[in-house]
């Protein structure tokens, strides 16, 4: 993809997120109405719309093939699901961050199987279809070797709340010698793409794995 096009996708993500966010902190109470401009201006030119996460767990082998992995995750731009699903800012098929159901104070990184009002079909030919609710999701791991009890996803804990998802991981390190992009639905590919380009920091993702 040509650089002038890459930042022409990254401009428009940009705007959605600072244009999200703003209006998210406004109707929290966190910034008053006549700031909503400033605040926006101040995130267009000074957000980040990714940040760094290291992954401790081995249940998304082999998508991140390492247990201990620096991951760069792309937020999303609102808390709200409504929101959130009316820009495609998740779908199914993408590797999210999210909330531990099991540990509330824990993240945990799985692949979106279904999203809200969508049928999940298991593999077990006993289980029926079913349908996840409208504010809901359901993650799998991507360890086909674990059983379902070692995989720790919604087989186990169900479904979770889609303001759960923390974000979307777009590129794995394990090295400066071992890392790449992860793959996720083609629905946010240019953006992505985009936003790795333009936000991605080998150097400072090496030092978090260092760490």
């Amino acid at each position: 993809m040509k650089w002038d096009r890459l930042f022409l996708h990254y401009g428009q993500a940009k705007l959605v997120y600072s244009a999200s966010l703003s209006i998210t902190k406004c109707l929290s109470g966190e910034i008053a109405h006549n700031d909503v401009w400033r605040y926006f201006r101040r995130a267009l030119s000074m957000e980040k719309m990714t940040y760094l996460y290291k992954n401790e767990d081995q249940e998304m082998v082999p998508t991140i093939p390492g247990k201990h992995e620096t991951l760069l995750i792309r937020k999303l731009p609102s808390p709200n699901h409504e929101f959130r699903l009316h820009y495609d800012q998740v779908s199914v098929g993408d590797v999210v961050l999210l909330k531990n159901p099991l540990e509330s104070d824990k993240l945990i990184v799985r692949r979106l199987a279904a999203l809200g009002g969508q049928q999940m079909v298991s593999t077990d030919e006993k289980d029926e279809p079913f349908f996840t609710d409208y504010d809901e999701c359901w993650v799998l791991s991507d360890n086909n070797k674990l059983t379902a009890k070692e995989a720790k996803d919604s087989r186990t804990f169900g479904p979770v709340s889609l303001m759960d998802i923390m974000g979307r991981v777009l590129y794995r390190f394990r090295s400066i010698h071992d890392h790449g992009v992860v793959n996720n639905s083609n629905t946010n590919a240019k953006e992505d793409s985009a936003v790795v380009r333009f936000e991605l920091d080998l150097n400072e993702m090496q030092k978090i794995s260092e760490a």
